[in-house]
């Protein structure tokens, strides 16, 4: 059954530039869609959090 994740990337003055929601199957399958959605829009150098519908922090990038 697939999961809702939150996949979140922000400005350093804390406005949000991504705040997406996507299903995954578990976690390892969130972190890989993650990654390829930041690598996607160019966001993988940016201050983001991915998290899991329990509140896991999956990706994390300050």
């Amino acid at each position: 059954m697939s999961k809702i994740y939150k996949l979140t990337v922000f400005e350093p003055s804390g406005e949000k530039l991504l705040d997406e929601a996507f299903t995954a199957e578990n976690d390892q399958q969130a972190k890989e869609v993650g990654q390829r959605l930041l690598n996607e829009k160019n966001y993988q150098d940016h201050t983001h959090r991915c998290t899991s519908p329990a509140g896991a922090l999956l990706l994390f990038h300050r």
